[in-house]
């Protein structure tokens, strides 16, 4: 095709805009939508069920409104959760975004690799299974702290990080004889206080699955649409939520250095 794409971006908060600032780096003059489901938020303590009804009520009624080619699970928990039944239910190609485990093997150099993320992707089999799969021989400290999303959001509202807090959470690994020396952000919100957890662990390389994304949207598009950047153009990019309040206008004051300005709530409620 000679148009552009339409890419939907979509997380429980704010944490996905590190994925979609990596996809929009790698493909410049697409449409992007960027929704978050904040009435719900946060997904970390939801159950099973609930996620699974929740994120595909919500996926339905932003596709009604606009026409999406592909749509960018920009969520842990509700990646390890949700893609079956989304990928059952939609046509359109889905991406869901999984802790970086195998990448961070490559770049260890003790063998021992933490993984951050929220009690929910801690919990998943699917988690196991990614470190049964691709670790073996390494060691995995798991440290799930779903608070870590809050002070994501917060900080992008313009509320400084706690760092006491922080501290006092991350003391499990400040104990430890034998620190990682790569830590694994396993969720989408964590890399907006990558610089307050580098305080802690100041020699501590970290990854995300962002780069990872990119290249995997990348190789879905670009056989079928225009994704040659031109100049620089920017496509048009628009920011839905499921609940719009304070916290949202101070958001998107935040936001809007990444060309996300045009809002629009999305009603969910009557879907």
């Amino acid at each position: 095709m000679s148009r552009v794409p339409n890419i939907l971006i979509f997380d429980s908060g704010i944490g996905g805009i590190s994925v979609y600032n990596e996809i929009q780096q790698r493909i410049s003059n697409a449409n992007y939508f960027y929704l978050f489901d904040n009435q719900a938020f946060p997904y970390g303590d939801k159950s099973n069920a609930f996620l699974i009804k929740r994120v595909n009520k919500v996926i339905r009624a932003e596709l009604a409104l606009y026409p999406i080619d592909l749509v960018v699970i920009a969520c842990n928990t509700a990646s390890t959760i949700c893609l079956p039944s989304l990928r059952q239910a939609f046509s359109i190609p889905i991406v869901g975004v999984v802790p970086a485990i195998k990448p961070a093997t490559t770049i260890t150099k003790n063998k021992c690799i933490g993984l951050l993320a929220t009690k929910a992707t801690i919990q998943r089999q699917y988690t196991q299974n990614l470190i049964s799969e691709f670790a073996q021989g390494y060691h995995i400290e798991l440290l799930g702290l779903s608070e870590l999303a809050l002070f994501a959001e917060r900080k992008l509202e313009g509320i400084a990080v706690d760092m006491l807090k922080l501290k006092n959470l991350m003391q499990p690994w400040l104990q430890l004889t034998v620190p990682p020396d790569t830590i694994v952000l396993g969720c989408t919100h964590y890399p907006f206080i990558k610089d307050e957890l580098a305080t802690f662990f100041p020699s501590a390389s970290f990854i995300d699955s962002g780069y990872a994304i990119a290249s995997r949207v990348y190789h879905l598009l670009k056989d079928n649409f225009d994704l040659t950047k031109l100049n620089g153009n920017k496509g048009i990019n628009k920011v839905n939520s499921t609940l719009f309040n304070p916290q949202v206008a101070n958001v998107l004051k935040s936001i809007a250095k990444y060309n996300l300005v045009e809002y629009q709530h999305l009603n969910v409620n009557d879907v």
